[in-house]
């Protein structure tokens, strides 16, 4: 079992990720979602990422530095969109992180304060193949720092958020297969 904090994107913590984080537990992990926006959701992502620019970056992870403050040390980082990059920062920055699982996007290495890929620590990266809002140019950095740990999954299509049911981009069937992909890889930390 793993336990796994799972932050949401910039349209906030809708359905869509809890029932991703259900679908976790199905599969016997524990996983916290913290809401960073405190409640607030948006339908379209343009709107999101315009609260989030009005709060600010530093609030934000203010915000989610004191959430983790709850939860245990030895965490997998998971996240959508904002939410992966938020997962990539406190993989690196915060003691004791088990694994990486980054849907839709990555933090850009000048966002990481020069830090280093933790030794041994796993990671997954799943993004539709012509999303417009994933910067693969942000992936070699990765890639390099964490060399074999790393895993990258690409999808059909161009939808960002194509997880989320909810959203006009939904694919259920890529949906289904970054979940396989996903709990096969939390199987694997279990052993």
């Amino acid at each position: 079992m793993a336990q796994i904090v799972l932050f949401h994107s910039a349209q906030g913590l809708r359905p869509g990720v809890t029932q991703w984080a259900d679908s976790l537990r199905e599969g016997g992990h524990e996983v916290w979602t913290p809401d960073v926006f405190e409640g607030r959701t948006f339908d379209r992502l343009e709107d999101g990422i315009a609260h989030r620019d009005q709060l600010g970056i530093p609030e934000l992870m203010k915000r989610t530095a004191d959430a983790l403050e709850e939860l245990p040390a030895e965490l997998v980082y998971a996240g959508f969109s904002m939410g992966a990059a938020t997962g990539h920062y406190f993989a690196l920055t915060r003691p004791g992180a088990r694994a990486a699982l980054l849907m839709h996007a990555v933090a850009p290495e000048e966002t990481l304060g020069g830090k280093s890929w933790p030794a041994g620590v796993p990671a997954q990266v799943h993004y539709a193949v012509d999303d417009p809002f994933m910067n693969a140019g942000d992936l070699p950095d990765l890639e390099r720092a964490a060399g074999e740990l790393v895993e990258t999954y690409t999808y059909p299509g161009d939808g960002h958020l194509f997880a989320d049911p909810d959203a006009p981009e939904y694919d259920h069937a890529s949906a289904e297969l970054m979940l396989e992909r996903e709990l096969a890889f939390l199987e694997r930390l279990s052993r």
